[in-house]
């Protein structure tokens, strides 16, 4: 009996020691807590509040300002909208992947989306209410707001920083917005040493529908606008823009009220004729060729593939195309 109860003794005292003991260490975090600390908590861009478990690494994305926004910070979107319009009007921030198409921008597949299993779909104010209620099922959704016509610099960049916050790419979202600011100082500093400081410029965009040519100005208030401005120009554009996007709307004969010492610049896009008008159907226009900016040969075709509705890394190839053009 003796021998038993000193063996339990033992027992409990050797317990004891280790218990001592194991109080110098730190306890591993149980799951629940870990999960918990990694937790995030966003407000999105139509005031929702959005929560994930942790950085967000499977994401898909609807429309393209957001693909290049993800592409910019290191995130692959595992799912895109518009796979090959991206491929074409994006090369300024390529998709270097294979993500699965999702469909259009407008209407993406919910069931695409869902057999995706994401942990965030990041999509954009302009995508219809009914999808986005779509898509919450699948998984929780982050919606930028596309444009703001009061401040589209500020926006392309907040919009950057949300992402970031979802993804757990801040650091990388700095570095961007360092970037960025350092492109248009340069700019502005190289249109100035050129002379070109305070020029009238003109952007737009255009395109043919049933044999009639449309002209979209990009106006002050647009993306474009306020990178023109940012780097030193002046907008030459009398029409009035949307409120979101800044973007007007005229016909050939609108383009006689711009200042006849205009820069005039556009981009277009080889993988979609109707987007050529200035090189295709306007130049048997009598009225186009007889414009003093075109009889001048003050007509820029900007580098195709950058987007004019995208991120920082497109202002800054936007940048670079419009110094390159008004220097050469």
């Amino acid at each position: 009996m003796r021998r038993l109860l000193l063996t339990a003794a033992a027992t409990t005292a050797a317990a004891l020691t280790l218990a001592a003991c194991g109080t110098t260490e730190p306890a591993a975090d149980k799951p629940e807590e870990k999960k918990a600390s990694e937790a995030i908590t966003l407000t999105d861009g139509k005031g929702t509040e959005v929560k994930l478990d942790g950085p967000a690494t499977k994401v898909v994305a609807t429309e393209w300002n957001v693909v290049e926004s993800l592409l910019s910070l290191g995130v692959e979107p595992v799912g895109v909208a518009d796979v090959k319009g991206y491929k074409t009007w994006d090369t300024s921030v390529p998709l270097k992947g294979d993500p699965k198409d999702i469909g259009t921008r407008g209407e993406p597949s919910m069931d695409t989306v869902a057999s995706l299993a994401p942990d965030l779909i990041v999509a954009t104010t302009d995508l219809p209410p009914a999808a986005v209620k779509q898509m919450r099922e699948v998984a929780p959704v982050l919606e930028v707001k596309s444009a703001d016509g009061a401040g589209q610099i500020d926006r392309m960049l907040e919009n950057v920083d949300l992402i970031a916050k979802a993804t757990g790419t801040t650091d990388k979202a700095e570095t961007i917005r360092e970037d960025f600011e350092a492109k248009v100082a340069e700019g502005k500093k190289a249109l100035a040493d050129a002379g070109m400081a305070g020029k009238n410029f003109a952007f737009a965009d255009g395109y043919v529908t049933s044999n009639q040519v449309s002209i979209r100005p990009y106006t002050a208030t647009s993306l474009i606008g306020e990178v023109n401005e940012a780097i030193g120009l002046k907008n030459a554009w009398k029409v009035k823009g949307d409120e979101a996007y800044g973007l007007g709307a005229t016909d050939v004969e609108g383009l006689t009220a711009l200042p006849k010492d205009v820069q005039f610049a556009y981009i277009a896009n080889d993988g979609d004729k109707n987007s050529t008008p200035f090189t295709g159907a306007l130049t048997k226009n009598s009225v186009w060729t007889s414009l003093p900016f075109v009889e001048a040969g003050d007509v820029h075709r900007l580098n195709d593939g950058i987007w004019m509705f995208g991120g920082p890394g497109s202002m800054e190839a936007y940048i670079d195309a419009v110094v390159g053009a008004l220097t050469k």
